[in-house]
């Protein structure tokens, strides 16, 4: 898998929210918990995810565009209640 992003909404992401989306990216590293992005109309289907990366839950708003494709469309330290669904999904 390729994971790809806009860079200036990397650097935005890192300012905001302290991950860049090289670091988000790892998450697919080991298991995710894994919904439909469907808050709005986005003209594309997009992918809530939370995963796993250095010991913090973060979260992940991705597309896939092609069979090889992701891309990266926004990261942040999961909330509590996405770090206990993650845990109460995956078991541990």
């Amino acid at each position: 898998m390729i994971y790809v992003w806009e860079e200036d909404k990397n650097l935005r992401n890192i300012k905001a929210r302290g991950i860049s989306f090289e670091d988000a990216s790892r998450i697919f590293e080991d298991p995710t918990v894994e919904r439909i992005d469907d808050r709005f109309e986005y003209g594309e289907v997009r992918v809530y995810a939370v995963g796993v990366v250095n010991r913090l839950e973060i979260t992940v708003i991705y597309t896939d565009r092609d069979d090889d494709e992701r891309r990266i469309i926004s990261a942040w330290r999961s909330d509590p209640h996405e770090r206990r669904s993650y845990w109460r999904h995956i078991g541990t």
